[in-house]
């Protein structure tokens, strides 16, 4: 998506000159207390000037205020949200997590309102969003958004919609609701008293009370034919006759009014309204450009003096627009009276865009005047910048834009549009395009032409020669969407060979493809070095955000690899390339990644500092899977500080918001979240997630499921049957020779910790310490901590039995302290002791033996031998005493005072 127009969710000046309506501001100050707002009315009934009105005065002056000028541009939902949770960012200083939602591809509406959502819900005061032109909006699914923001709406929000029409939202249930305050056309028509006020005031006219009464009764209140009245009457001698001439329905009014007013200007000035209606938005040297005349300036000074229907954009009067209803009369009358001029005066209009840069402004203007070449050309031209800059959005609203026919003769063009497609993951045309493409070119299927055929229109030669290995390259993409690694490899292997060494960017996109498909098979060392390749030509070819992107996955390889030092300093390289003046895309992501680095170390002060930078820059400066990327990193630094409920609501929003953008899911979150569901005890949602998942101890091995089957034998080992363990020890039997095969020592560290825990689970202590004293020995060297420590009490027994055994190995000591800041209450335990459990164990600090607490439970003494046994077990001691001793050390039960 390109860059917003600052003017649409501007909130408009209270405008010079408007009659006192202290009715109607008092009516809407029930704004402020109610969910939604409806002004409904129809053009020119002042609703916009109402609300802006009542929005510099009290008490809405005291609120905060959000409004998005909309336009038939906004059934776009992703741009509608865009602008409406700017405008609220810009009133309020909410909705980053929105925003960012909304910047990736796919965007996910629903998504973004709920971040928005939750951030309106910190907000200490009130919030109003205007929302100016509902009824040029007709997206269903817009409809639905603004539906699903009321339906779960904070308190302190309250949305104004200004309309035509009334929009297809459940008016009926709010109404009943009573949390619906309707402002309509009977409500806002002027009275005579306020008719009066207006045209013998600002409009400066001398007008009788018959006369004005007679004109309010013919215009019915309706203020923009009073307005266009007013202009007409100015300089007339024969007031009185005009105003008995007066009549007619809305539509007629306006005809005529307008007429009357375009009739009444100087040629020169007439002229300039008609051709310079088709612009949005108007600035002097435009003007110029489009009538072919100078002076463009002056007449919109001039325009907006004689209370034109001008509108200014900023403060400085530099851009302006036209009233929307007069632009709408003016262009039906330019068409009506010089449809030959208006594709040249959208030529001219474009070819100023373009040379001042806007190429979106200059494409808008080619289609609006059907030059549908000249629009490609646009296009084609500006696709390597596109690119660059991420703005795949942009290029898919364009993709849909063109004709196919115009599309079919432009292969640089199609290769284009199939990269903005599969960006945005829309892959239902993308092999139809490719195959397009080729067919277009090489119709025998022969030999590709160095130069393209005759009938083809290239604007970009260069794009044309990396046109063979694109089509590689994209074939290679929807491999990996349909999870065929073969296939991809030997795309991304073809597209390599058919790519010119100097061809940075094309090669950096088939390399990292290809190493994608070896990430996904669990060949990471092949994956490294593609990926390696890959940074390198996108940096040589300056896309300096593709960079940002591939490093997250090389960082992810070699963490997994065992070398998070590797990762952190290519991360920290990374972020070296961006400005911290004008971050790009990437950079919060770069944040997040050494957020995870640091998290793995235990420097949770320093994890917490990149996070939060990360969220200060706002998700929009982060890649499509920042989102829930970083969601999980603060997930696992709430956990790491004792905040489980914290960190699982954020893995609830990391699902919701999740997108690999390519990469493989290697560690999914719903995996995610039963790890820490067991950490907290509760086995039956982590059982329900097994059989969802349809693992079991025996399943054939993929190093896609290997962080899965990891999360399976931490289930394994925390049932209460006794086969669990050696259940448990197969599997990690089989992950341990697999991860040592792949060389993924990461892997490797975690699988003897488990292994470890399954030894201990078995009585097999010696094996116990030696699978931790390997895991130890491994975690050393680069300082890893939490995949040791996140097994909390039950691997810091062994710990202790560890370093009592080697009293010299000063990293294990290391490891305890994070070890028992890990146990909240008795949920750290692997397995925790049942409710039975618990009361024995409270009796076993008393001074009753064990006949007596028997006969305090009611059970037989054989039951609490049982139940000690298994306290013992569970809590690794061997004593009443050592058993009371750890609970009060793991929170279990509490301290005595």
């Amino acid at each position: 998506m390109g860059p917003l127009l600052e003017s649409k969710y501007r909130v408009p000046a209270r405008r010079p000159g408007t009659v006192a309506r202290p009715r109607l501001l008092e009516a809407l100050d029930g704004a402020v207390r109610t969910a939604v707002t409806v002004v409904s009315a129809p053009a020119g009934f002042g609703k916009s000037t109402l609300l802006a009105e009542w929005l510099a005065t009290p008490p809405a002056g005291t609120t905060a205020a959000a409004w998005v000028s909309l336009d038939e541009r906004d059934d776009d939902p992703t741009l509608f949200w865009t602008y409406a949770v700017t405008a609220m960012q810009a009133a309020a200083g909410v909705g980053d997590g929105a925003l960012a939602v909304l910047a990736s591809s796919p965007a996910s509406t629903e998504t973004a309102l709920v971040a928005v959502l939750n951030d309106l819900a910190r907000m200490p005061r009130d919030l109003v969003l205007v929302l100016d032109d509902v009824h040029l909006v007709n997206s269903p699914a817009v409809h639905e958004g603004i539906a699903f923001l009321l339906e779960h709406r904070p308190p302190r929000l309250h949305l104004v919609l200004a309309t035509r029409v009334d929009p297809p939202l459940p008016l009926a249930r709010w109404r009943a609701r009573g949390e619906l305050l309707e402002v309509r056309a009977a409500d806002l028509r002027f009275t005579e008293q306020e008719s009066a006020a207006y045209l013998n005031g600002p409009m400066g006219l001398a007008l009788s009370e018959h006369d004005v009464a007679t004109l309010d009764g013919r215009a019915e209140g309706w203020i923009a034919a009073l307005q266009l009245a007013a202009l007409s009457m100015r300089g007339r001698d024969d007031v009185g006759a005009f105003i008995a001439g007066f009549a007619g329905d809305d539509r007629h009014v306006v005809d005529y009014l307008a007429e009357e007013v375009l009739a009444r200007q100087p040629d020169d000035v007439r002229d300039f309204l008609l051709e310079t209606s088709i612009l949005e938005r108007l600035t002097g040297p435009l003007c110029d450009a489009v009538t072919g005349r100078p002076g463009g300036r002056g007449t919109l000074v001039a325009l907006e003096r004689a209370n034109l229907f001008l509108v200014p954009l900023d403060d400085r009067r530099q851009w302006y627009r036209y009233h929307h209803l007069f632009a709408d009369v003016l262009r039906a009358h330019l068409v009506d009276e010089r449809p030959d001029t208006v594709p040249e005066l959208h030529r001219r209009a474009g070819r100023w865009f373009s040379d001042h840069g806007d190429t979106p402004a200059a494409v808008d203007h080619a289609l609006a005047g059907g030059h549908v070449d000249r629009a490609a050309d646009l296009m084609e031209g500006a696709m390597s910048t596109m690119r660059r800059e991420r703005r795949e959005a942009e290029l898919g609203s364009w993709v849909r834009s063109l004709p196919h026919e115009i599309v079919r003769v432009r292969p640089v063009l199609g290769m284009a549009f199939v990269g903005a497609l599969a960006q945005a993951s829309e892959f239902d045309t993308v092999e139809q395009r490719l195959a397009d493409v080729e067919r277009a070119v090489r119709p025998d299927g022969g030999t590709w032409p160095a130069q393209p055929p005759p009938g083809l229109v290239v604007v970009d030669e260069e794009g044309y020669r990396s046109v063979p290995a694109g089509l590689e390259v994209y074939r290679a993409a929807l491999a990996l969407r349909r999870a065929d690694l073969d296939a991809a490899a030997a795309h991304a292997r073809e597209a390599l060979s058919l790519t010119p060494v100097s061809d940075d960017l094309t090669r950096a996109a088939a390399g990292a493809l290809g190493g994608l498909a070896s990430w996904a098979r669990g060949d990471l060392a092949r994956a490294e070095a593609a990926y390696v390749e890959s940074v390198a030509g996108l940096h040589r070819a300056g896309f300096v955000a593709d960079v940002l992107g591939c490093c997250i996955a090389l960082g992810d390889i070699r963490r997994t690899l065992g070398r998070p030092s590797d990762a952190e300093r290519l991360h920290r390289w990374a972020l070296a390339l961006t400005d911290p003046a004008a971050p790009i895309r990437g950079t919060a992501d770069m944040h997040v990644a050494l957020a995870g680095v640091l998290i793995e170390r235990d420097d949770l002060t320093g994890a917490a500092e990149h996070l939060d930078t990360s969220r200060r820059l706002g998700e929009h400066r982060g890649l499509p899977q920042n989102p829930y990327r970083s969601r999980v990193a603060e997930a696992r630094l709430l956990e790491a500080r004792g905040d489980p409920d914290g960190a699982l609501t954020l893995l609830d929003e990391a699902e919701r918001v999740h997108d690999t953008d390519y990469s493989p899911d290697v560690a999914p979150v719903p995996a995610v979240r039963a790890r820490l569901r067991l950490r907290r005890g509760e086995l039956q949602h982590a059982e329900a997630w097994a059989r969802e998942r349809q693992l079991a101890p025996d399943d054939e091995l993929t190093y896609l499921r290997e962080y899965e089957h990891l999360t399976l034998a931490r289930l394994l080992l925390a049932r209460r049957d006794g086969a669990g363990p050696d259940a448990a020890a197969g599997l990690l039997a089989r992950l341990h020779a697999a991860a040592e095969d792949g060389g993924r020592v990461g892997s490797l560290i975690e699988i003897l910790v488990l292994e470890a825990l399954a030894a201990q689970a078995r009585g097999d202590v010696p094996s116990a310490l030696d699978a931790l004293r390997r895991a130890v020995t491994l975690a050393e060297p680069e300082g890893v901590v939490r995949v040791v420590a996140d097994e909390g009490p039950s691997i810091a027994v062994l710990l202790r039995t560890f370093t009592k055994h080697d009293p010299g190995y000063a990293y294990g000591r290391r490891l305890l302290a994070p070890c028992a800041g890990t146990a909240p209450a008795s949920r750290a335990l692997v397995d925790p002791l049942s409710e039975r459990e618990l009361d024995v164990l409270r009796l076993l600090g008393s001074d009753l033996d064990g006949p007596d607490i028997a006969r305090e439970l009611s059970v037989s003494l054989n039951t609490v031998r049982t139940h000690t046994k298994s306290i013992y077990a569970k809590l690794g001691v061997n004593s009443r005493r050592a058993a009371v001793r750890r609970a009060h050390e793991l929170g279990v039960l509490p301290r005595r005072r």
